[in-house]
């Protein structure tokens, strides 16, 4: 595989899982302080599946990227 291609993934890996992480974050904030509110625990629900989503995509790429070298 390209060396370009390979820094490219490693740079994805941390984006995902950071962004992930402070979603994820977030989402459990929203729901802490909105637990009466509807909106509030389906925003944070969402926020919170996000980042989990996020912080999944991640792994499964630093999976990847041990494949491929």
């Amino acid at each position: 595989m390209h060396p370009k291609t390979l820094v490219w993934i490693e740079r994805l890996v941390w984006i995902f899982i950071y962004i992930g992480a402070l979603l994820a974050v977030l989402g459990l904030f929203v729901i802490r302080q909105r637990l009466d509110d509807e909106l509030g625990q389906s925003l944070g629900s969402g926020l919170l599946l996000l980042g989990g989503a996020g912080v999944g995509l991640g792994v499964l790429l630093i999976w990847l990227r041990s494949r491929w070298s």
